[in-house]
């Protein structure tokens, strides 16, 4: 995507024809990017033309930029509905370290926060606020917004995770319906609902329950081609887990599991093997919820074995595997679960172990939360989970391209005839022999039950009677007598109703819709029978035949050379410390895909700096020195060239964002206080807690603001002369230039003294 010249983000609204450009602006300075992604311009355009919409874009696709970039372009304050507290905080501190101003509020806060933010929100200077949906309807909370509404304005709602509002979603939450009131309040506000996981029916139901009127509704490409899928049955779990593991030693990891129990159980067993795991579900305590989730966002820990409690407030976007050990509730929470792996765009996998056992829990489960709710569900939600539950059974027991069904599932052509990204299209499942055979045994079955019953039976049965089951059931009808009892008794039970669904998916056999769907001939099998058509069926191979680390990231690929493998493993260390430095997550500094970029690159100025994908204008100057330091002595001590490829982004300089346009912090005020006395910056290290790369750009960002006639308190005036003058002479001062030019005499510290000193006299 090509732009125009770009004009200044923070100028009044301009013509629709200049959108794009200014959009483009706001995200090169605050995110780092000159490119947007599918359907982000159009959901943008809705939001600041005040018009309704449905936003459906995957997991990763970027649906948060498409409500925080409007508020910039408008000037109005935005609100976002979301119901997750972790993420409201992860996402405003990301907000934040890009120079955005940004704020949530949520339980827990006192009345002196809250006061704060609805006065800086009510001066004008706040343009995103995020809330939970229980508060935003709340007496006081609507008092609020009418004086917004009133005074600096309303951008408009953007209710994040909308499907929640259908009984029809995977997730459907009450107090989602309420938010409808939203428009009998504020007539005039648009709303933008968001969603990853949502199936035409799901859509349209939003549409209807939030009452939005000609909304633009943008629904983007479901697949999501850097994921590798595998779905294997189950038969030694904690083995099976524990080898998908191991293709992604020391990467980040999430193991889903249904049972609180199960996740404890099974991070002890994960551990015990030598992969430090922990468990994480809703029956620990806050702060034992807290210390798990804080410890795999700052990478100290990377395997998390979890119900699906989990995941929902964690935006780490290295995650390189999610294993299901036990088959999801929905086709949409496997897709919203799977999605957690490969944000950044990297190749991952994502591995489901699954057992006809898993739906009859599922079942007994649902029946349970049924009976103990407080209010008895209606006989149409009940009905449209186990809907939903069927067809998550279907999707693991289907022999067919994983990425074609899930875009099929949700209402998308597939235009690839081989994924290349899945069991099946990578030839992992071995064709079974004699499957004709197989085939009409199996069809043969189904068919001799129904004479003998009128009736048709579930899949389960079916594979009960053609291994030769004598369980009670069976006895009691008599099926134990019919001819095709126990012509597979070879075959384990799962085998069977796995060839049966693939029968069914083959249209070799029917399932009939309802709560208890039973298996009928068709048409297709007549055919089968008769030796009109050939079906395929395929078993899985063992995952110990699997490549090791198939599907895993460029670097363990090697898609990245040596060196480059290196230098990614220290920026993330690096990445690791700045980022326990601020008590941020780590991912919330740089993401994967840009320290790729800077290990590639290798960029030792700020110049090259600037060019990595993902360093916006903020984050180059607060990160850009130390980084381009670090990367400079790493190169130096591995004998390794720098700025040697082309730059990953490359397009208009993009000047540092100098931070004095943002109320400073108090450690900041006294960094400056300091330094206007003269101290060193080993002295505000120690009074301030900074580390010392932030003591010294608080050290340049004073000498900026200040411009003091001198700064011999940091370095004598003979250095300074001779760093000046070299700085003169040379077409290009950069730092590295210069330090390499004294052979290492002087300080980078020194070096950044002297030059901005120099800048801010001339300014």
């Amino acid at each position: 995507m090509t732009a125009t010249k770009p004009t200044r983000p923070d100028e009044p609204p301009a013509a629709t024809g200049d959108l794009e450009s200014r959009v483009l602006q706001v995200l090169l300075k605050y995110w780092g990017f000159d490119v947007l992604r599918p359907l982000q311009l159009e959901a943008i355009a809705a939001g600041v033309s005040r018009r309704d919409s449905l936003v459906v874009l995957p997991t990763g696709g970027g649906k948060s930029v498409c409500y925080q970039i409007p508020p910039l372009l408008t000037g109005k304050l935005g609100i976002v509905i979301s119901p997750l507290i972790s993420l409201m905080k992860d996402q405003v501190d990301g907000l934040k370290l890009a120079n955005y101003p940004a704020a949530a509020i949520f339980g827990g806060m006192d009345a002196n926060q809250i006061g704060a933010i609805r006065r800086e929100a009510l001066s004008g200077r706040l343009k995103l606020l995020l809330v939970a949906p229980e508060r935003i309807l709340s007496d006081s909370f609507l008092t609020f917004l009418r004086a917004m509404d009133d005074g600096p304005g309303l951008g408009g709602f953007s209710i994040d995770e909308a499907h929640c509002i259908s009984q029809w979603g995977h997730d459907f939450r009450p107090e989602y319906r309420r938010l409808a009131e939203l428009r009998e309040y504020f007539p005039d506000l648009p709303l933008h609902a968001y969603t990853a996981t949502a199936t035409p029916r799901v859509r349209e139901d939003i549409v209807q329950q939030l009452a939005l009127r000609d909304p633009e509704v943008l629904v983007g490409i479901f697949d999501r081609p850097n994921l590798t899928y595998r779905i294997l049955p189950r038969v030694n779990a904690d083995d099976q887990i524990e080898e998908a593991l191991r293709r992604h030693e020391g990467r980040a990891a999430i193991v889903y599991c249904i049972s609180r129990k199960e996740t404890e159980r099974l991070a002890a067993s994960l551990t015990g093997r030598g992969l430090r795991a922990d468990s994480y579900h809703a029956g620990m305590t806050p702060v034992q919820r807290h210390k798990v989730q804080d410890a795999f966002a700052s990478e100290r820990l990377n395997i998390v074995v979890a119900t699906v409690a989990f995941g929902m407030g964690i935006d780490r976007s290295d995650v390189r595997c999610v294993i299901h050990a036990m088959m999801p509730k929905t086709v949409e929470h496997y897709q919203q679960e799977t999605g957690r792996a490969g944000r950044d765009g990297l190749p991952s996998e994502c591995v489901l172990f699954y057992s006809s056992a898993d739906v009859m829990q599922w079942k007994r489960l649902m029946e349970f939360s049924a009976q103990n709710a407080e209010t008895c569900p209606p006989p149409e939600a009940v009905e449209a989970q186990h809907e939903l539950l069927e067809h998550m059974q279907r999707l693991s027991n289907g022999a067919r391209c994983r990425h074609r069904s899930l875009s099929e599932y949700f209402g998308q052509s597939y235009p690839n005839s081989n994924c290349g990204a899945c069991d099946l299209c990578l030839n992992e499942l071995a064709p079974v022999p004699d499957v004709t055979t197989v085939a009409r045994k199996i069809i043969s079955c189904v068919a001799r039950l129904y004479q003998a019953s009128n009736t048709g039976f579930g899949a389960a049965y079916i594979a009960e009677v053609l291994r030769g089951a004598q369980i009670k059931r069976i006895v009691e009808r008599r099926h134990d007598q019919l001819s095709t009892f126990g012509l597979m008794r070879e075959l384990a039970k799962e085998r069977i109703v796995s060839y049966i669904n693939q029968l069914v998916d083959a249209g070799a056999l029917v399932r009939t819709t309802g709560e208890y769907a039973v298996i009928l001939t068709c048409a297709g099998s007549a055919a089968v029978l008769k030796g009109q058509i050939e079906v395929s069926l395929f078993d899985p191979v063992s995952t110990v035949a699997l490549p090791k680390r198939r599907g895993s990231d460029p670097a363990a690929a090697g898609e990245t050379s040596s060196d480059e493998r290196g230098l990614f493993e220290f920026l993330r260390t690096l990445r690791r410390v700045v980022a326990e430095s601020r008590g941020l997550p780590a991912y919330l500094v740089f993401g994967d895909n840009a320290l790729e970029d800077m290990a590639r690159v290798r960029p030792a100025t700020l110049e090259t700096f600037a060019d990595i994908r993902g360093v916006g204008a903020a984050k180059l100057a607060d990160f850009g020195e130390q980084f381009t330091v670090n990367i400079a002595q790493y190169c130096r001590e591995h004998n390794l060239a720098t700025d040697v490829a082309e730059r990953s982004r490359p397009r208009q300089r993009l000047a540092a964002e100098p931070r004095g346009d943002r109320p400073p912090t108090e450690a900041r005020k006294q960094a400056f206080a300091l330094y206007a006395r003269g101290a060193s910056i080993d002295e505000v290290m120690q009074k301030t807690g900074y580390a010392r790369s932030t003591s010294a750009q608080c050290l340049a960002e004073w000498i900026s603001s200040a411009k003091p006639s001198s700064v011999a308190a940091w370095v004598d005036e003979k250095v300074y002369a001779l760093i000046a003058d070299a700085a003169e002479k040379m077409p290009e001062p950069r730092y590295k230039i210069i330090f390499d030019h004294f052979g290492g005499e002087f300080s980078y510290d020194q070096i950044r003294v002297v030059l901005t000193h120099r800048n801010a006299l001339r300014a």
